[in-house]
């Protein structure tokens, strides 16, 4: 059954500066909504509780887009596993518990595929969460991850709320992470083809063996299918969000090379991690309720370089806010 959401509205995007929230401003302000509430991190640390609920009482939002969070690639998941298990999980438990509190209508949970286990039966289906050991380079986080959909699933069961969870593929997009030591793998390579282009460089060194596959999802894309959820989604359980397409790393970075730095030479380090084998999400259910993506991987990342040489000092201040995080 399909929800009305009023454009006066008073809609809350927990995470607005970030790849996704960003993206998602822009789709509401597209369709029209007018009363979008927003806060930076100075302004209100999500991981403090008593601050997430006077400022929820303050602001009274009807329907929260949950997308806040600290993320990062292989390398962050690694070396900073603490500050990816405790950031998320305090994040998470404060506004889904402010949400309840002051009677939110809709909240939207955005969660992450690294949820699944390492060795997954591909496509992977909502229903092998928790099936398998995790992936390593990236537990913390996804067991914060997972902490978010099962409390989700706890305040819809004990207090009725209206909490769905979506779990999306590897996203990439304006205003992602560009920095090389805390980004997911498409900007860093294309970061890297960047920097070797400018420097005069003839190759690029990529991590691992190149025959891992990822699926990858544009986060306009992303941010279209979150409003379509928070109108037609009404379970218990998380949905897959994706492409239902992936590719190898190689061919990934083949296909950023062409657009970035035709003709740079690549050398794969087998020795660097690589990951998990597969991620392909089955969409099946996303596909049934009636949305599919829109924007085709090179399509996206050549508008995805555009943006990054058109905003470039952006990218740069992005980068070093996740250097010194």
């Amino acid at each position: 059954m399909a929800t009305e959401i009023p454009r006066s509205a008073r809609i809350y995007v927990a995470g607005h500066r970030g790849l996704v929230g960003s993206a998602i401003l822009r789709r509401l302000r597209a369709e029209g909504f007018d009363n979008l509430l927003t806060a930076t991190r100075d302004q209100l640390d999500l991981r403090d509780q008593a601050a997430v609920n006077y400022w929820f009482r303050a602001n009274r939002p009807e329907h929260v887009f949950l997308v806040a969070g600290t993320v990062g690639g292989i390398l962050a998941n690694s070396t900073r596993p603490a500050e990816f298990i405790y950031d998320n999980l305090m994040i998470h438990g404060t506004v889904v518990h402010a949400a309840h509190l002051h009677g939110v209508k809709r909240l939207l949970y955005l969660g992450s595929s690294c949820i699944y286990p390492r060795e997954c039966p591909q496509p992977i289906r909502e229903e092998y969460l928790l099936t398998g050991l995790l992936e390593p380079t990236n537990e913390a986080y996804a067991i914060a991850k997972i902490s978010g959909i099962k409390l989700c699933q706890a305040y819809r069961l004990q207090y009725g709320c209206d909490f769905i969870s979506a779990m999306p593929t590897n996203l990439y997009g304006p205003h992602d992470n560009f920095n090389l030591k805390s980004s997911h793998v498409l900007p860093a390579l294309m970061r890297k083809f960047h920097d070797a282009r400018v420097a005069g460089r003839d190759e690029v060194e990529v991590w691992g063996t190149g025959s891992p596959k990822r699926e990858l999802l544009h986060v306009d894309d992303l941010a279209d299918a979150c409003l379509f959820l928070m109108r037609h989604y009404d379970e218990d359980g998380h949905i897959n969000v994706g492409t239902g397409e992936d590719l190898s790393i190689r061919e990934l970075a083949e296909t950023v090379r062409d657009i970035v730095a035709p003709g740079m030479r690549l050398a794969f380090d087998p020795t660097k991690p690589d990951g998990m084998p597969r991620k392909l999400l089955d969409v099946s259910r996303l596909h049934a309720l009636g949305w599919r993506h829109r924007i085709e991987l090179r399509e996206g990342i050549r508008g995805t370089y555009q943006w990054f040489l058109e905003n470039h000092e952006e990218a740069e201040m992005r980068a070093a806010e996740h250097a010194m995080a």
